[in-house]
């Protein structure tokens, strides 16, 4: 295993990607973009368009790519806690598609789950009624069987609750200056340039790998920033990829929030592991202007393939680097000392214990030869029309979910969560914020209340959040009321 000290001293100089035509898209780094900024805090309205289009993600060709109001990927929607947002979804694309607001704590209805697809030419109009404190969330499609190759052609982006407080709590607010929203991404390309997404057994079995490093949609970019502290909104919209990420120099991450709002007080931290459907905000101070780099250690899965990880478990690489503008100065100089948010500190006492079982129930080796059904929930396939459990509104729950073979990202729809161990052990200090996504490793155990209602018409999901994994049955939904 790689030393943490060797880790460091050679990741800056780790390649994006080894692919063949990335040289030349990597011979002079850009600047890295953020996603157009969509505010619909004064509004209180928003519009969407699905639509198809062409990105030429390494100068060498155009891909045929999805998107939300562009291309490839979709704007960064703003909207405002305590208000009621309108949102509008066109679907121009020649398939069925979903808009589910993932970390949005929203009724069934407005959740934009499987049972909501929007066919060609349709519009779906829900009303989001935002309750909940500031945080970072996102969108993705999410239809069943198609949400994987779906979220690689484009169709995710990013929401951010705000509540207008931001300013006082002595955070960077200053969107794509010291403020910067970062989707992850890992994608194929073939020899051409084009991406790919050309998913086998492999690919079903562990989840798709990419071989190139993709943020915001774009590759072999460089964040330019200001000198001074800089907020860090960090995404992960890979479909299977889990990220330990660090700083190339070793310096602190100081995290400020998890995935459905802000901590107590900041953490320090020199490593944090990213799951897919994870969100994480940290502060990085900038203020000694060195030049460098967000940087992965090997997905913790076994990889087949890919320029990030082969079957022996991959090697680091570099995630995204940065470069400081000293003539910039970023508005804030220091991590606040508080930032008044909260850390859940009940122990389940008294809660009702659910079991989850995430099955892979033939094994690796069988399930490489084929036959039968891959993926399950409690020893059952996802079934559109089979409800798994109807649950009490307000109701508070303690979910035991166990994984085999392999670590899993768990997302519950609908609802916020304080994780109450991983592994048969207190949950990673990472994890101490509220959350609706955990990576379980073995095992993991999280504290629900169940409070937004969802009808059998429209139940909300629980599920693995490794792509492949969902759309090959291991999912379940039930009904809150």
């Amino acid at each position: 295993m790689i030393s943490r000290r060797k880790f460091l001293a050679g990741a800056a100089a780790l390649p994006v990607a080894i692919h063949p035509v990335l040289a030349r898209a990597q011979s002079a780094r850009a600047p890295l973009a953020m996603p157009p900024l969509l505010d619909a805090t004064r509004t209180g309205r928003f519009k969407l368009t699905a639509q198809r289009g062409t990105t030429d993600f390494l100068d060498a060709g155009a891909s045929q790519t999805w998107g939300f109001n562009q291309p490839h990927l979709g704007p960064t929607l703003r909207l405002a806690t305590g208000q009621s947002t309108a949102a509008e979804v066109l679907n121009t694309v020649d398939e069925p598609i979903s808009v589910h607001w993932h970390g949005l704590l929203v009724p069934g209805d407005a959740d934009g789950g499987p049972h909501q697809t929007i066919s060609q030419g349709e519009t779906w109009a829900p009303e989001l009624a935002i309750t909940q404190p500031a945080s970072t969330a996102w969108y993705h499609t999410h239809v069943h069987e198609s949400t994987a190759r779906q979220v690689q052609k484009g169709l995710a982006g990013v929401l951010q609750i705000a509540d207008g407080q931001d300013e006082a709590r002595g955070l960077p607010i200053a969107y794509g200056i010291d403020d910067l929203t970062l989707v992850l991404q890992d994608r194929r390309f073939d020899r051409s340039g084009r991406i790919s997404y050309d998913s086998g057994m492999a690919d079903q079995m562990m989840g798709f790998m990419g071989d190139t490093m993709v943020v915001n949609g774009q590759v072999g970019r460089t964040a330019v920033v200001p000198k001074g502290i800089v907020r860090l909104r960090l995404i992960n919209g890979s479909n299977a990829r889990i990220y330990p990420l660090s700083m190339s120099d070793g310096r602190e991450m100081h995290l400020i929030a998890t995935d459905n709002g802000y901590l107590d007080r900041p953490i320090a931290l020199h490593d944090l592991t990213i799951a897919p459907g994870e969100r994480f905000e940290v502060l990085i101070d900038f203020s000694d202007e060195r030049d460098i780099a967000l940087v992965s250690a090997p997905n913790p899965n076994q990889m087949m393939g890919g320029m990030m990880g082969g079957g022996g478990g991959g090697t680091p690489f570099v995630v995204l680097p940065f470069s400081v503008d000293g003539a910039l100065l970023a508005a804030k100089d220091r991590v606040p000392d508080d930032i008044g948010g909260s850390r859940p500190q009940a122990d389940g006492t008294g809660a009702s214990l659910r079991d989850i079982s995430l099955d892979m129930p033939m094994g690796m080796g069988m399930m490489l030869r084929g036959g039968g059904n891959r993926f399950s929930v409690n020893g059952a396939a996802f079934d559109m029309e089979e409800i798994n459990f109807d649950i009490p509104r307000g109701t508070v729950e303690r979910w035991r979910i166990t994984a085999d073979m392999m670590m899993h990202p768990f997302h519950i729809h609908g609802v916020t969560f304080q994780v109450l161990s991983q592994g048969g052990r207190a949950p990673a200090t990472q994890n101490t914020g509220w959350k609706d996504t955990v990576l379980v490793n073995g095992s993991a155990e999280v504290l629900v209340k169940f409070d937004q209602a969802a009808s059998r018409d429209t139940p909300f999901m629980f599920h693995c959040h490794i792509l492949e994994h969902e759309d090959g049955g291991m999912m379940g939904q039930f009904t809150v009321g």
